[in-house]
């Protein structure tokens, strides 16, 4: 276990990254125009809409004629937090609101007068394609174990003066101890056994009890910039290529604190240990900022003019990321000793110029009903288990990527949409999407070990995300307008750290429930 536990932590502390981090930069989302979010992105077949150049490029391909559009997006957000495993479950809910603009592009046409080539086009456009606000906050109101025993039992075998010693002098001071290791033991929440060198114990024992609560924030966003060119080939192939440029920002706060009656915690004037009572709380910044590019080919075929299939591939997005993490501790026991610390050199930089995001394919048909009607339905494959994270001379982290392995696991998307003509000018959609968990059953029923990076524990796996759509559209010559209510729901499980040898960790189902405004103006001309 102890050699496991070493040989995990160190490299994740080397690269400031795990397997939990490359998932949380790759997480799905929903994002375009109304009409595109009002039918649940089934648009894989269709194109003919703005947001088609981040999805399958060959939807530029249909265009005839030129548009111009923009999108706007009014977000509410509610999320719960239950505890899980207590005795008295408790729930606490966090809200959010927030007003963005996921959506603008142009699409350009040229009609050349050919009947193998009918037309040519072009789209250059922005979307948000992710954004990763969410807070969430939690109590849980009896703990079965420690997060300082969890500490102690991965820093059993590290020698006392690699994780003692005044730092300040030696620039590689994180090289032979995890960080967390180490803030743990100056914070006295974990202290050696004895006269041992290498054997520490937490402050649970038997007879221990105590609470926790938590509460975390994230935020952040992937904006991607589009430049897609297409083609009509005989008005039955639709064939379309695009490059897309992707900024990256992600940040958390983590916070985590116990409160435990009857600890075993360090002695009054840090001589031996004694029973009492102890508090402590760990948080932890972290700031992730990069670049990155992909690139994605697609094409439609339309044999009759009732039916359309479509079929789209996307590259991973190649990163060059900077991340950027703080851990603090702040403590207070009865036998007198309280304090702060943190990871010495304040903020702690880091470069990572390999993350590699989950290819994608979206294959896709569509059906069109008397003129008036549309049905649509894509199948979205996303390949979880294709993440990688690399270092400066392209070598692979090959403990990362076996974390990868044995958490995550491919991910399937299915989005169903419909679209009415009521009259020439308006017209009513509808849609449903559902999201396959991206991880295995074993991590999120706490069966698997979870490494983590820096001086974190903690870790979240997503379950099941669906989401329930509606909208309305309504077009005067030129000029459109496009409304869309979208209602997303999504359960997670949260674990302050991971359960080891035999002790349950705690944990809590996190339910988000997010009610989306979204309004698209835009002409054609």
């Amino acid at each position: 276990m102890l050699l496991t536990a070493v040989v995990g932590v160190l490299p994740v502390v080397m690269t400031a990254q795990s397997a939990t981090d490359a998932y949380m930069l790759a997480q799905p989302d929903m994002k375009g125009t109304a009409r595109f979010m009002s039918m649940a992105g089934a648009f894989g077949a269709l194109g003919g809409d703005l947001s088609t150049l981040s999805q399958n490029p060959a939807g530029v391909g249909v265009y005839r004629s030129s548009e111009v559009g923009v999108t706007l997006n009014l977000d509410f957000q509610s999320t719960s937090a239950t505890s899980i495993g207590a005795t008295d479950n408790v729930t606490r809910k966090a809200d959010q609101f927030k007003a963005t603009c996921p959506n603008f592009a142009y699409v350009g046409a040229v009609n050349l007068d050919s009947d193998a080539m009918p037309s040519i086009s072009w789209g250059i456009g922005y979307s948000r394609i992710a954004s990763f606000d969410r807070k969430y906050t939690g109590y849980v109101p009896q703990l079965s174990t420690s997060m300082s025993n969890y500490v102690a039992n991965f820093t059993n075998g590290i020698p006392l003066g690699d994780i003692s010693y005044d730092n300040d002098n030696d620039p590689y001071k994180y090289s032979e101890a995890p960080w967390l290791s180490i803030l743990g033991y100056n914070s006295y929440l974990i202290n050696p056994v004895g006269l041992s060198n290498d054997t520490y114990q937490g402050l649970w024992k038997n007879g221990t009890n105590g609470d926790a609560t938590f509460t975390v924030r994230e935020k952040g966003y992937v904006d991607q910039f589009d430049l897609d060119l297409g083609g009509n080939i005989m008005d039955v192939l639709y064939w379309g290529i695009g490059v897309g440029i992707t900024d990256l920002a992600f940040a958390t706060d983590a916070y985590y604190d116990e409160e435990l009656v009857n600890a075993r915690i360090v002695g009054k004037d840090n001589v031996g240990t004694e029973n009492g009572d102890a508090w402590f709380g760990l948080r932890n910044y972290s700031k992730v900022r990069g670049t990155g590019v992909n690139f994605k080919a697609g094409v439609i075929v339309k044999p009759i003019n009732e039916l359309r299939f479509g079929l789209a591939v996307h590259t991973p997005t190649y990163y060059d990321l900077r991340h950027e993490m703080l851990g603090e501790c702040d403590y207070s026991y009865s036998s007198g000793i309280e304090g702060y610390h943190d990871t010495d050199d304040g903020w702690m930089s880091f470069y990572n110029s390999g993350y590699y995001s989950p290819w994608r394919l979206i294959a896709s048909v569509a059906g069109v009903i008397g003129g008036r009607g549309i049905i649509s339905a894509d199948y979205e494959y996303v390949g979880y288990s294709s993440m990688k994270v690399k270092d400066d001379l392209g070598m692979e982290y090959y403990d990362i990527a076996e974390d990868i392995d044995n958490y995550y696991e491919d991910s399937h998307i299915l989005r169903l949409g419909g679209e009415f003509r009521v009259t020439p000018q308006f017209s009513l959609r509808a849609g449903y999407s559902y999201q396959s968990s991206p991880a295995k059953d074993d991590a999120i029923s706490n069966e698997e070990y979870i490494y983590t990076s820096g001086t974190n524990p903690a870790y979240i796996f997503d379950k099941s995300t669906q989401y329930i759509t509606a909208g309305l559209g309504y077009r005067f010559n030129a000029f459109y307008i496009d409304m869309a209510y979208v209602h997303k729901m999504r359960e997670s499980v949260y674990r302050p750290f991971t359960s080891f040898d035999g002790n349950e960790s705690p944990s809590a189902l996190i339910t988000d429930h997010n009610n989306q405004v979204v309004m698209s103006v835009g002409v054609k001309f």
